[in-house]
C-alpha cells in the first residue's frame, strides 16, 4: 500500500497553494535520515501542538465571504473532525532538521494556518468541532527522492505524532462523540494508516460518520471493511477523489490512480457524466469568497474531471493538476455533505 501511494506522489504537487512555489523551488534532500538529529515531539497536552482545536481562536474559525449565511458553530456542534493537513515543508531546510520538519517552526506554522487550515479545515466548522494537530510532517522529497529508506523513515515519524495526537484527542477531548477523519495529499496517507488502526474492522468504526481522504488515491483494497460511499447521505465509509483537467491523464495515472475509486463531490457519486454547472454549491476563491454555479465535474476511471471552471478569462485557463485545489473547488459542497452526514449520523443513532 505504502509503495503505491509513494508511486503516485512521485509526480503529484503537495501541498495547498504551493504550486508556484514548488514550481520555483526544485529543493531536493539528499543526506541520509539521521535520527540523531530529529525535532522535538510535540506535547498534545499543550495549545500550541495544534493547529485547531475548538477551544481556541485558529483560521480554522473562518467564515468566507457569502451570499449565504453562514457561522461557526464548533461551540454547539455534536460531531468532531480530526484533520490531517497536507505538505506544507516544501522548502530548503533552515535549520538542522531535514527530513521531518519541527512543529515549533513558527514561520511554517503560519503558512500551514494560513493555507490548509483557513481553506481547509474551515469547511468543517458549521457541523464539527475541528481538531488538528501540528506534526512533523515530511518534507516533500519523501515522494521524489529514490532513497527509499529515508523516505520511509521520515513518514513513519510524521505518522508517529499524528497516531500520539489522536490518542490524546480520544482521551481528553472526544467523549465517544462522532467522528470525522479528513485529510488532504500527505494527510491522507497519515489518515489511511490511522483508519486502519483506529476504525477498519474495530469496534470504533460505530463512531465514524465518514473519512474524506482526498489528494491521493484510496480504493477498498487498502481496508478490512471500511468500503468507499457512492451516496451523499452514507455513512460509515471513505470518499476520495482527485482532481485534474477535463480529459487528462497524468504520466504517473498508471501508479495508482487508475486503481483508485473516485467520487464526484457534486453528486458524491460515481457518476461518469458531467455535472450542471447550476449544482455547483461554491469554491472558495483566492480572496476567501464563495463563488457558485462555476465547476461541473465527473469521475472518470479513478480521477475526478472538471471542466474549464466558468469564470472571466476562462479560456486561459492552462491547468491540469488541480490537486492544490482538491478542496477549494468544490468547498461549499463539501461543507453542506459535512451537515447531511452528521445528520443522518446522529439520526441513526
Amino acid at each position: 500500500m505504502i509503495r503505491l501511494i509513494f508511486r503516485q506522489f512521485l509526480y503529484v504537487l503537495c501541498g495547498l497553494g504551493s504550486l508556484k512555489s514548488l514550481s520555483q523551488n526544485k529543493f531536493l534532500i539528499i543526506n541520509d535520515f539521521n535520527e540523531s538529529k530529529l525535532p522535538k515531539s510535540p506535547n498534545y497536552a499543550e495549545n500550541t501542538a495544534w493547529a485547531a482545536l475548538p477551544s481556541q481562536s485558529d483560521m480554522a474559525d473562518q467564515i468566507p465571504k457569502s451570499k449565504i449565511d453562514m457561522r461557526d458553530k464548533q461551540s454547539e456542534a455534536k460531531a468532531d473532525v480530526f484533520f490531517i493537513y497536507p505538505t506544507i515543508y516544501t522548502q530548503k531546510p533552515e535549520n538542522e532538521f531535514t527530513w521531518n520538519a519541527s512543529v515549533t517552526d513558527r514561520n511554517l506554522n503560519e503558512r500551514i494556518d494560513n493555507s490548509a487550515i483557513k481553506n481547509q479545515a474551515s469547511v468543517f466548522n458549521e457541523s464539527c468541532k475541528v481538531y488538528s494537530p501540528r506534526y512533523r510532517q515530511a518534507h516533500y522529497s519523501v515522494f521524489l527522492t529514490k532513497d527509499s529508506v529515508s523516505a520511509r523513515k521520515a513518514i513513519d515519524l510524521a505518522y508517529k505524532d499524528i497516531k500520539e495526537a489522536f490518542e490524546y484527542y480520544l482521551k481528553n477531548y472526544n467523549q465517544n462523540r462522532p467522528i470525522i477523519i479528513a485529510a488532504h495529499s500527505q494527510g491522507t496517507l497519515h489518515a489511511v494508516r490511522l483508519l486502519q488502526e483506529f476504525f477498519d474492522n474495530k469496534p470504533m468504526k460505530s463512531q465514524l460518520v465518514t473519512a474524506y481522504l482526498v489528494g491521493m488515491p484510496v480504493n477498498d483494497n487498502m481496508f478490512k471493511d471500511l468500503k468507499i460511499s457512492l451516496s451523499p447521505n452514507e455513512i460509515g465509509g471513505y470518499v476520495s477523489w482527485n482532481t485534474f483537467a477535463e480529459g487528462y491523464y497524468p504520466d504517473y495515472y498508471q501508479n495508482g490512480l487508475h486503481k483508485a475509486q473516485s467520487v464526484n463531490p457534486i453528486t458524491w457519486s460515481a457518476s461518469n457524466t458531467f455535472t450542471n454547472y447550476a449544482d455547483h454549491k461554491g469554491t472558495l476563491g483566492l480572496k476567501f469568497k464563495i463563488s457558485a454555479q462555476i465547476i461541473s465535474s465527473k469521475q472518470q476511471e479513478g480521477i475526478l474531471w472538471i471542466k474549464k471552471p466558468k469564470v472571466v478569462g476562462k479560456a486561459f485557463v492552462k491547468t491540469k493538476i488541480w490537486h492544490f485545489a482538491d478542496y477549494n473547488l468544490f468547498w461549499m459542497d463539501i461543507r453542506e455533505n459535512v451537515a447531511l452526514r452528521v445528520k443522518k449520523y446522529i439520526e441513526k443513532t
